[in-house]
């Protein structure tokens, strides 16, 4: 017994011996750092740079806020000049207006997507991420339409700009139908002072469109909206949506609002079917950035769609 005690005893010493050789490890660049209240926080160098939300009580999952270069917040929770019925307009959020005629888009809608549980989590030097799974439930049918796992990822960029690429592979738990809506898959509600109308911001798409007016209802690889969140109005910070080539409708149609509103449409067009048991994966990047040309902006996109 003594011999089997000392044994155990220099073997803990060795390893202790590594491991006080190998010394500490400097903190990874960025984090996703799990929260009380079912929230991750998304962290670049010591700052937080958005904050996913998926309480099960929730309608649907969200990120919020979005924060650019300046420390402040890209984005907003509500319509600011309309609340009550665009108290959807959750900061980023997925969701769809019609599954099987089920609206999974608006507060009102029977639909919900439930939070089931976090998967995986990862730290990096180049990246970090959160994996959750969730599924959408018809309400009223208390049945289960959608089975989703959504991966988001934070890549760190030069001069305080990030990339957020939201990944969202999802498998029919029946026959379902994406109805013709501009409502859905990706929607993103601006800070207000970005807005077209309210601060002055500027929308352009990569076909060359500028503001609402030739932007809204035209397919595009990438929407961005940017405008001042600082007293420097000269410094233009804002968001692009980045439409992955591998989704199934790319170049896809962007609903895009002066008010300071912006999505990606799923199904503008026609209905898409989804038959039980197959899956629909759809990749979008969010690049949060400061003053960057159009040229700029397509070389940022053409480098996301080299992902897989």
């Amino acid at each position: 017994m003594k011999s089997l005690l000392k044994f155990i005893s220099g073997l803990f010493l060795a390893v202790f011996a590594v491991t006080s050789e190998a010394g500490p490890k400097p903190a990874p660049s960025v984090q996703a750092t799990p929260l009380p209240y079912h929230q991750v926080s998304f962290e670049v160098r010591g700052r937080e740079l958005t904050r996913a939300h998926f309480r099960p009580e929730l309608k649907r999952p969200f990120l919020y806020p979005v924060i650019g270069p300046s420390g402040r917040t890209l984005t907003r929770m509500g319509h600011p000049h309309d609340p009550v019925t665009h108290s959807h307009h959750n900061s980023v959020w997925l969701a769809h207006a019609k599954v099987n005629g089920v609206d999974f888009w608006s507060d009102g809608g029977k639909g919900r997507i439930v939070h089931q549980r976090l998967e995986k989590l990862t730290d990096g030097d180049d990246a970090a991420s959160a994996t959750t799974f969730n599924v959408w439930i018809d309400e009223a049918k208390q049945q289960t339409l959608l089975a989703e796992r959504r991966r988001i990822t934070v890549v760190p960029k030069e001069e305080g700009a990030a990339l957020i690429v939201i990944d969202c592979q999802l498998e029919a738990k029946t026959d379902v139908i994406f109805g013709k809506t501009p409502f859905g898959f990706l929607g993103v509600r601006m800070a207000k002072n970005i807005g077209v109308r309210d601060g002055g911001g500027t929308i352009r798409n990569s076909a060359g469109g500028v503001n609402e007016k030739e932007v809204l209802w035209k397919p595009a690889k990438w929407v961005d909206y940017s405008g001042a969140v600082t007293r420097d109005v000269k410094r233009r910070e804002g968001i692009a949506i980045f439409d992955h080539p591998h989704n199934p409708n790319h170049p896809c149609i962007f609903h895009v609002r002066d008010d300071g509103w912006m999505g990606a449409s799923f199904s503008f067009a026609a209905p898409v079917e989804l038959a039980n048991g197959k899956t629909l994966r759809l990749r979008y990047g969010l690049y949060v950035h400061d003053t960057l040309s159009t040229d700029a902006l397509e070389s940022c996109w053409r480098e996301f769609a080299k992902s897989d």
